[in-house]
C-alpha cells in the first residue's frame, strides 16, 4: 500500500492534522515547486525582447544553465551573470518588470496543488514562508497574490546611485545558505522548526528541508528523489500543465468555429420567428454546446439549481481564461447580457459576438463613463435579463481572485436583484491567461446560493464585496465534494 502523504490529498491531511497558530511554520521553495518552471527565465525573455540583454550575457546565462548548478559555488557565478543584466537600474523598475511578468507569464504557471497546500496553510494560521535564492523581484508578487507575508531571497545591492550594482548583498539562501536563512527567520519570529513543514523540489535544498519535521519533495528532480527515498521523506509530482498538440490546435480553430456558427444558426432561427431575443438565447446555448464540445470540456456543475432559481440576477465569476466565455454560454444558456471592459470591443475572437449579445463596454480609467455604460444594464435586469460580469475586471493569474471592482455590486442594488457567484475552479489550468489553446478537460464550476444585497448599503459596501471575495476563495479551497480540500 502506498503511503498516503505520497498524495496531495495525503499532504492536505497532514496539514490539517497539525496544531494551529504561527508557531508552524510552511516554507515553501518557489522555482519548480509553487511555479512550473523557472521565473528567471521570464526575466531572460523580457530582456531579450526589449534589446537590452548583452549577447555575451545571454550567451553566458545559457551556458551555465546547460551545464548545471552542482554547489553553491556553481550558484554564485551563475547569479552573478544574471544580475550583471540589471546593473544600473532602480528597484522601482525592477518591481514594476516583476509584477508585469508575474501577472502575464509567471502566475498563470502556479502548480494549483502549490495553492492548495498554501491555503491550507493560511488556514490554520501558520506561518507561510516563500523561501527561494531568487530575488525579490521574482518572489514577492507571487507572495502578495498568494497571500503570504514573509519571504525569504537573494538580496540584490543597490549603490550610492540609487541603481542596482549587479552584485547580491550578503550571503543568498542557496543550498547551506537556505537552511541558515530558514533557522534565522525562525528565531526571529518564534517558529518551532521541530513542528513545521517545508517544500521543495531541487536537490540542493536537502539541507532546508532537514531543518524541519515535516519535509515534503516535490516535484523532485533526481538528488533529491534520491535523497528522499533515503531519509524517507514523502515525495508527490504535482500536474503540470498539458503539452500542447496539433489536436488541440485543430480543436480549438474548430471551437471558436462551432462558437460563431452555433450562435449565428441560434439567431437566424430566433429571427426568422420574430424574437430577437429568443435568438440570442438559443445562439448563447448552441455556440457553448458546439464549442465545448469541439474543445473536448464538459462541465462538472454544483448548485446548477441557482442559476435557474435566481434570475434575474447578476452573475459573477473568477475570470481566468478566455475559455471563461465558452463555460458562460454552455452554463447560463441565454437571458443574459455581459459587462465587460471597453478593450473587448475589438477583441479578435470575442469583439463581435459581445456587440451582439448588447455588451455594456466599460471603460476602466473613466469612472463616470463606466457609471454610464452601466445604466443600460440596468435597464435590462429591471426587464428581466441577467446580467454576467466579471468583478475582478481582468483575467487573475492565479487561482486567487484578484480585488473585486464596485460596479457589479452596484448594479445588483441599484436594480434590486441578486448576486449569484459562479466559482470556476480550473478554467485556466486548461486554457492559460494569455494562451490561445484549449486542452480538454472537465472544468468544474460551482454556483453558490443567490446573495440578497436589499439591505446593503454603500457604508458597509467594501466590507460586504470583500465577504463575497472571500466566498470564492473559500469555495476553492474546499470544494463542494472534493475529498481535496
Amino acid at each position: 500500500m502506498s503511503d498516503p502523504e505520497t498524495t496531495i490529498q495525503g499532504l492536505m491531511d497532514a496539514v490539517e492534522a497539525a496544531p494551529d497558530g504561527p508557531h508552524v511554520g510552511a516554507f515553501f521553495d518557489f522555482d519548480g515547486t509553487v511555479i512550473a518552471g523557472y521565473s528567471v527565465t521570464s526575466f531572460m525573455r523580457h530582456h531579450v525582447r526589449n534589446l537590452d540583454l548583452h549577447p555575451r550575457t545571454t550567451l553566458e546565462t545559457l551556458a551555465s544553465g546547460w551545464q548545471g548548478l552542482h554547489d553553491e559555488e556553481d550558484f554564485r557565478k551563475f547569479l552573478g551573470i544574471t544580475l550583471r543584466t540589471w546593473a544600473g537600474r532602480t528597484p522601482e523598475e525592477l518591481e514594476k518588470i516583476g509584477n508585469r511578468l508575474f501577472r502575464d507569464e509567471i502566475g498563470p504557471s502556479v502548480y494549483p496543488e502549490a495553492w492548495r497546500l498554501i491555503r491550507a496553510h493560511l488556514e490554520k494560521g501558520h506561518t507561510v514562508v516563500l523561501a527561494s535564492s531568487a530575488t525579490r523581484f521574482q518572489v514577492e508578487p507571487a507572495a502578495k497574490a498568494l497571500g503570504v507575508d514573509h519571504t525569504i531571497y537573494t538580496a540584490v545591492e543597490v549603490g550610492e546611485d540609487g541603481t542596482l550594482t549587479g552584485r547580491p548583498d550578503g550571503r543568498s539562501p542557496y543550498g547551506e545558505g537556505k537552511a541558515a536563512a530558514v533557522k534565522e527567520f525562525a528565531a526571529a519570529h518564534d517558529v518551532d522548526l521541530d513542528a513545521s513543514f517545508a517544500y521543495s523540489n531541487g536537490g540542493e535544498d536537502v539541507p532546508f528541508l532537514a531543518t524541519v519535521a515535516h519535509p515534503r519533495a516535490v516535484n523532485p528532480g533526481g538528488a533529491l528523489r534520491r535523497a528522499a527515498a533515503e531519509r524517507g521523506w514523502p515525495t508527490l509530482d504535482f500536474t503540470g500543465r498539458p503539452w500542447t498538440t496539433p489536436i488541440e490546435v485543430a480543436r480549438t480553430a474548430a471551437t471558436f468555429a462551432g462558437m460563431m456558427g452555433g450562435f449565428a444558426t441560434g439567431l437566424g432561427i430566433g429571427l426568422l420567428g420574430g424574437s430577437r431575443r429568443a435568438g440570442l438565447n438559443l445562439g448563447i446555448g448552441l455556440g457553448g454546446d458546439l464549442s465545448l464540445m469541439a474543445s473536448g470540456v464538459s462541465l462538472d456543475v454544483h448548485g446548477a439549481r441557482h442559476i435557474w432559481e435566481s434570475q434575474p440576477a447578476v452573475f459573477l465569476f473568477n475570470h481566468q481564461s478566455q475559455l471563461d466565455v465558452l463555460v458562460l454560454g454552455g452554463l447560463l444558456r441565454g437571458n443574459f447580457a455581459p459587462v465587460a471592459k471597453k478593450e473587448l470591443a475589438n477583441d479578435v475572437l470575442f469583439g463581435g459576438l459581445m456587440r451582439l449579445l448588447e455588451t455594456a463596454f466599460v471603460d476602466r480609467a473613466d469612472n463616470a463613463q463606466a457609471r454610464k455604460a452601466l445604466e443600460p444594464a440596468v435597464e435590462r435586469l429591471r426587464q428581466g435579463t441577467s446580467v454576467v460580469i466579471a468583478p475582478e475586471g481582468t483575467r487573475s493569474p492565479t487561482p486567487t481572485p484578484g480585488r473585486f471592482k464596485k460596479g457589479a455590486f452596484h448594479l445588483a442594488m441599484q436594480a434590486g436583484v441578486p448576486i449569484v457567484p459562479l466559482v470556476f475552479r480550473n478554467t485556466g489550468e486548461l486554457m492559460s491567461r494569455n494562451a490561445m489553446i484549449i486542452h480538454p478537460g472537465v472544468v468544474q464550476v460551482a454556483v453558490l446560493p443567490p446573495i440578497d444585497v436589499s439591505s446593503w448599503t454603500r457604508e458597509d459596501l467594501d466590507e460586504r464585496i470583500e465577504e463575497v471575495r472571500q466566498l470564492y476563495i473559500d469555495t476553492l479551497a474546499h470544494w463542494p465534494g472534493d475529498g481535496v480540500r
